[in-house]
């Protein structure tokens, strides 16, 4: 089992600021979202997320902690991790980072269901699947 987690570094363009002039909060899930994509990558590599293959993931859930603001151009580090697996389901711990900083700028989950876009509904995570997917444990 592996203890790392995967991240991505994603720049906080002029396009993400609210009227405060803050990375704007429907953003944090696009910054969580890009990463959560490029993570599912490494345990279903070729996967595209617009194929609509026998088996796939559909994004179910998702929690954030907003901590602290990020600002234009401020480098941001996502951390993904799996955190659960569930028989069809994967919950993902996630945390944002700034890069100069290290300062926690949010932290939360997203929970991802398997399913079967021949059939339209839920199904388990197949087992070779369940191999691939690493547990990361949860830090002190």
């Amino acid at each position: 089992m592996s203890n790392e987690r995967f991240s991505m570094v994603q720049r906080v363009r002029f396009g993400d600021l609210d009227a405060m002039q803050h990375l704007n909060n429907v953003e944090f899930l696009r910054f969580f979202e890009t990463a959560r994509i490029d993570f599912v990558r490494t345990f279903m590599p070729g996967r595209k997320p617009t194929t609509e293959d026998e088996f796939g993931f559909i994004f179910a859930e998702c929690h954030i902690n907003y901590r602290t603001p990020a600002f234009l151009d401020e480098e941001i580090r996502t951390f993904v991790w799996p955190s659960e697996l569930g028989r069809s389901s994967l919950k993902l711990g996630f945390e944002m980072r700034s890069e100069g900083d290290r300062r926690l700028v949010a932290d939360g989950y997203g929970v991802l269901v398997g399913y079967d876009y021949a059939e339209g509904k839920a199904r388990p995570i197949p087992e070779e699947l369940r191999r691939r997917i690493d547990i990361v444990p949860a830090r002190a």
